[in-house]
């Protein structure tokens, strides 16, 4: 090694510390919501619907989460505020008992509208990003476009897993409950995740399912800061795999006894709104 790669060794890995220019998502507001969702329509294709109508009782085995839908709105004459209106749409399990002790489980969508008032405040200039897969001088004319429009900030939700409340059997000539689409409106990308075909004008009875639901949304910009960086990451564990892979014993053998599976940490109760922690019963900690 020279003289030269001597001192820029030295002016890289000598100091304990160095200022690092980064770019990361700078959280400009957030919120944390605990909605309980009433009487919600569920939309069924035409073969759930025939099982539903069919159906002596109707029970709702899950809920998940499907897709959503954000879009954002300046709020006027309160600049930096966008109103974030987030539509959620919900896979409905439900298990409906037959005649003669049978039950069939079919899958039904609804949807939800949540609205929320963030501060994202403003960035009026338009931000450009190299393309590797399209990197040249003369490049495609439909790959050329212009942004003239100031940037939004970005919307991130987090959402656990949503609680079956309730479910109710309606006629469906009866008014009740809510819904905020139909049939027609429902996207392609989420009619995808059923079989079969959406119809509001077929069947005898209607469910309506009430689902809790616990989000964080947040709202985010781009912006670079200056940190102090101690020095670059490299991992400490190698890929290297078992040496003998032959015996699946021996690579048991190596695995630590799952203790807290067993008793599970006491101190987590304090967390979940009791008035105060309580101790944990023992060190809870795999041991060999």
């Amino acid at each position: 090694m020279n003289s030269t790669q001597n001192n820029l060794s030295s002016g890289l890995c000598g100091r304990s510390d160095q200022l690092c220019c980064v770019t990361v998502n700078k959280i400009f507001d957030s919120a944390k919501d605990k909605d309980c969702l009433e009487d919600l329509r569920v939309h069924l294709c035409d073969h759930a619907q025939e099982v539903v109508d069919h159906a002596t009782a109707v029970r709702c085995t899950d809920v998940t989460i499907l897709q959503t839908n954000i879009t954002l709105d300046t709020v006027p004459f309160n600049r930096g505020f966008y109103q974030v209106t987030i539509r959620f749409f919900f896979c409905v399990a439900l298990e409906c008992c037959m005649c003669g002790g049978r039950s069939q489980c079919v899958k039904g969508l609804c949807a939800f509208d949540k609205k929320v008032i963030l501060y994202g405040s403003e960035k009026n200039v338009s931000i450009f990003h190299s393309d590797p897969e399209n990197d040249g001088f003369c490049l495609d004319p439909d790959t050329i476009h212009c942004n003239r429009d100031p940037i939004l900030p970005t919307v991130t939700i987090e959402a656990a897993t949503p609680i079956c409340l309730d479910v109710k059997v309606w006629d469906r000539t009866r008014p009740f409950g809510h819904s905020c689409m139909n049939a027609d409106t429902i996207p392609e990308r989420v009619r995808g995740y059923f079989d079969g075909e959406f119809n509001d004008g077929i069947g005898v009875n209607n469910i309506y399912v009430s689902v809790g639901l616990f989000t964080v949304t947040r709202m985010e910009r781009p912006v670079q800061l200056v940190i102090p960086a101690k020095a670059f990451y490299l991992p400490d564990k190698d890929s290297t795999p078992a040496s003998d892979s032959s015996d699946p014993c021996s690579v048991f053998g190596k695995l630590n006894f799952p203790l807290c599976e067993f008793y599970p940490y006491a101190d987590d109760r304090g967390v979940c709104g009791n008035s105060g922690p309580v101790q944990p019963i023992g060190n809870c900690k795999n041991t060999e």
